[in-house]
């Protein structure tokens, strides 16, 4: 029975990932210009502490709306900041959580944790934000490459906040 009811939790959770990632419910789309701003202040913001990432923004479909390989970023960079990016817009409006910090915390003890690791693209580690706009996630934007240490991904996490909260004023309220 235990089975049968992650099971059932697993194809709900998915069910709601599947609807919640087409589009902001107001159909408001981060605009472009305002990705590009996002990820350059989020490489800019990393550069000046010495680290090398890369920034990704994705929309509420999770396709890249830009994504900027810092200067001397290795290559798994690109891969670490979109897939982060991508789990805040694919579990973050189901679960009401803005970071992948809050996301590696609910996965962290979650029995059904090995079953969401199979999902496509879903990395619960720190380093991406939510963009809102009327008080709803409508992208997200993901840091990989900064150095680790604890709490690992915190570092990545502050540059992706640093290039969300350079637009903030920009988003409709």
């Amino acid at each position: 029975m235990k089975k049968l009811t992650q099971v059932l939790f697993i194809i709900l959770t998915l069910a709601l990932i599947q609807n919640s990632v087409q589009a902001a419910d107001s159909g408001y789309t981060l605009p472009l210009n305002l990705a590009v701003k996002a990820a350059k202040e989020a490489v800019r913001f990393c550069e000046a502490s010495g680290y090398h990432i890369t920034a990704t923004v994705v929309d509420m479909s999770g396709q890249i709306k830009v994504q900027l390989k810092g200067d001397r970023s290795t290559i798994h960079t690109k891969d670490t900041a979109f897939r982060k990016a991508y789990t805040v817009v694919t579990l973050g409006s189901v679960f009401k959580l803005d970071t992948s910090t809050q996301v590696a915390k609910l996965m962290m003890n979650n029995p059904n944790k090995p079953a969401f690791l199979t999902v496509p693209m879903i990395t619960p580690l720190p380093g991406a934000v939510a963009i809102k706009a009327n008080n709803e996630i409508v992208a997200a934007i993901g840091v990989g490459g900064a150095p680790g240490g604890a709490p690992g991904g915190a570092k990545d996490e502050a540059c992706s906040k640093a290039g969300m909260l350079i637009i903030a004023d920009k988003l409709p309220k």
